[in-house]
């Protein structure tokens, strides 16, 4: 079976297996584990802020995050296919009491011109605006990279607004890789960033969320009181610090797995590349209806040995990864051509 489910379905390496067998640990709730230590700071380091948290998921880094920069019963600005709102079950709500005003981008990118009305005025019958949030790269617009010139001046439309801004930057790694910008120059006009170690990085376990000292101060409380606090983490820390180290020169082999897989696709008159583009290692693919559903082609393809997501009732999406020779891509290719030649049997 090739699966290309999602970059998070990687096995750790045999190096990244002993880094963690043989890792320094301590009780990093009542105080310090050294390996968790270092992955903070080096995490802090790389993304240019001062200060950075250790955390169990994406998810709980994103909901640390918004918690943090937003009090109770005000309203954070996102875009609406982002992660924070698609599928993270509304925790914001639930957690935090805040309330998403979700405004749709173009193509999941949020410029100036889709947020220049959308802050609340102070009135009391209206709920406070308190953050922008943007994501980068964008994920149910194919691994789309945000144009850094569009994050630029929406944070800086933001903060002169007065609001706080978040990046879920799960695959910042990706966005890097692809453009040649520092990651530090991508996390610059944010407030906070989380970043994933367990998706193009290939670690089994692990986010971060990074920020000022006194916003890693309050983060560090929110974690405890969603339950993320760890004890000895860092045997599972240990295998993020071999991927931060060892793991992001290699992300431009699966960019171009992506490319040849989407090369496939565009071949293909009953498929559409969402976005019409595709920049790292996400490819969703748009199925016209007269061919059939995204669950009739996921079960299909399944069958002839490929595994993907369907993600909605007419896309499929098929993500590359360190585990995915270049033999699989070709044969990926090679079935989902296949597959599609099935016109006909289906509706």
């Amino acid at each position: 079976m090739i699966d290309l489910r999602s970059d998070t379905v990687t096995q750790p390496t045999a190096e990244m297996r002993r880094a963690m067998a043989n890792a320094i640990v301590g009780d990093n709730v009542i105080d310090v584990d050294p390996t968790v230590d270092q992955l903070e700071r080096e995490t802090a380091a790389v993304l240019g802020k001062a200060a950075a948290l250790f955390m169990p998921s994406g998810t709980m880094a994103n909901q640390v995050g918004v918690r943090v920069h937003c009090e109770r019963g005000t309203e954070f600005l996102c875009e609406a296919d982002c992660h924070i709102y698609q599928y993270e079950q509304g925790a914001f709500a639930q957690l935090s009491g805040l309330v998403a005003r979700t405004i749709t981008g173009d193509c999941g990118v949020l410029g100036v011109e889709h947020l220049i009305g959308t802050i609340r005025p102070e009135n009391e019958h209206m709920v406070r605006t308190r953050l922008l949030c943007l994501e980068n790269t964008h994920n149910r617009w194919g691994g789309r990279v945000v144009p850094q010139e569009s994050i630029d001046a929406a944070c800086l439309w933001a903060h002169e607004q007065s609001l706080k801004t978040h990046l879920d930057g799960a695959r910042i790694w990706n966005a890097s890789a692809a453009t040649g910008i520092d990651v530090a120059r991508l996390a610059a006009p944010f407030d906070s960033v989380s970043v994933c170690f367990s998706k193009g990085l290939g670690a089994p376990v692990g986010s971060a969320l990074a920020g000022s000292q006194a916003f890693i101060d309050e983060a560090r409380r929110a974690r405890k009181l969603f339950g993320g606090g760890m004890r000895q983490a860092g045997i599972i820390a240990a295998g993020a610090l071999h991927a931060l180290h060892n793991h992001r020169a290699r992300l431009h082999f699966d960019h171009e797995a992506a490319q040849q897989i989407a090369y496939e696709a565009s071949r293909l008159p009953a498929l559409s590349i969402r976005g019409g583009r595709v920049d790292t290692n996400i490819v969703i693919l748009d199925i016209d209806p007269l061919w059939g559903t995204a669950s009739e082609l996921q079960s299909r393809l399944f069958a002839s040995g490929l595994d993907c997501f369907a993600i909605d009732d007419q896309a499929i999406r098929l993500v590359t990864h360190m585990n995915v020779t270049p033999e699989q891509v070709q044969r990926a290719g090679c079935i989902l051509r296949d597959v599609m030649a099935m016109v006909g049997t289906m509706h």
